[in-house]
């Protein structure tokens, strides 16, 4: 069936072409025969109690030097699409969640909306992995010096990270004689004002940061290990990481066993999992990416299987209806 497909993103002229994850994910929708309309945050409005935005019908392309096409803007109510993909970047800030309510009008209008709006607001990235403390290191969230400061000392090698930051910013390790964990402690947290996460060091991290992407609750069978270049900690790909793609570990396939039956109950189509060594240290929702070196390296076809899990889930809710 041919579907009427929005993706609300950032400016598609911008992105990265040979590594993109949305893009992959359009092309697959494209592939499939769907309709695509194009939308940036800004496009979003309500009007009285409709969703509606000003979205250009959007054709994709394979090709490194024009992968995209717009035509000219239309308004148009959301509940008209019969799905739309929310794949803004963080920052997850007032803006975003703004977007996010505007998207749930949209989904009582009946548009799918994937990942589903309510979820982005409940599912800290950092904070919804503790929901399943059997797959977490040693963690605690607070904004106390004094707390934080014990867990180092308890723990001896801590990481320090905001809890809404992405691609590695704002990360700090701290070993048991570092000098610095007080003022690093006092940026963090704004001299304890903010929530930050603190985290036992994984040693495993010099084997990489793996990205394990979840789709309609099943695991692709392929992580991108994103292991750190030398002298660094973070295995973010923005912060200089190399990805190395490689197959699931037992204990991974675990861990997804773990978290998925809750990703479907809420609405968390789209998900990829951060494990370093045997532990979840993240949960990605808003825009899990990652897809294209996976796809490179094993042909895994996962925007056609996102593609197929929305239909599958389009189709479903049509025959109850």
């Amino acid at each position: 069936m041919s579907l009427k497909i929005g993706v609300v993103m950032d400016p598609i002229a911008d992105i990265t072409y040979y590594k993109d994850t949305t893009l992959a994910l359009l092309l697959a929708a494209s592939e499939r025969g769907h309709e695509l309309f194009y939308m940036e945050p800004k496009d979003l409005y309500l009007s009285r109690e409709q969703a509606r935005a000003f979205t250009c019908p959007l054709k994709v392309f394979d090709d490194a030097t024009r992968w995209y096409e717009l035509d000219s803007p239309c308004d148009m109510a959301l509940g008209e699409l019969d799905a739309i993909l929310m794949r803004k970047d963080p920052p997850f800030d007032t803006d975003y969640i703004y977007s996010t309510y505007i998207l749930e009008a949209a989904q009582r209008q009946g548009a799918m909306i994937i990942n589903d709006p309510a979820s982005l607001r409940d599912c800290n990235e950092k904070i919804f992995a503790t929901q399943f403390p059997q797959c977490c290191p040693p963690m605690i969230v607070s904004a106390r010096m004094d707390q934080l400061k014990s867990f180092h000392k308890d723990h001896q090698d801590v990481i320090f990270k905001p809890l809404d930051g992405m691609g590695g910013s704002g990360i700090f390790r701290c070993r048991s004689d570092d000098p610095n964990i007080g003022s690093i402690l006092e940026t963090l947290t704004n001299h304890g004002r903010h929530l930050i996460m603190a985290q036992k060091f994984i040693p495993e991290i010099s084997n990489g940061d793996k990205r394990i992407l979840v789709v309609g609750g099943e695991a692709i069978p392929y992580a991108l290990a994103r292991i750190p270049a030398a002298g660094e900690t973070r295995g973010n790909l923005a912060a200089g990481g190399r990805g190395q793609p490689q197959p699931l570990t037992e204990r991974d396939h675990w861990i997804v066993s773990q978290v998925s039956q809750q990703l479907v109950e809420r609405g968390l189509l789209f998900v990829g999992l951060d494990v370093i060594g045997d532990y979840l240290t993240e949960i990605n929702v808003t825009s899990p990416t990652c897809v294209r070196e996976i796809d490179r390296a094993y042909d895994t076809r996962i925007g056609e299987k996102l593609m197929l899990a929305i239909e599958h889930t389009l189709a479903l809710q049509a025959t109850q209806a």
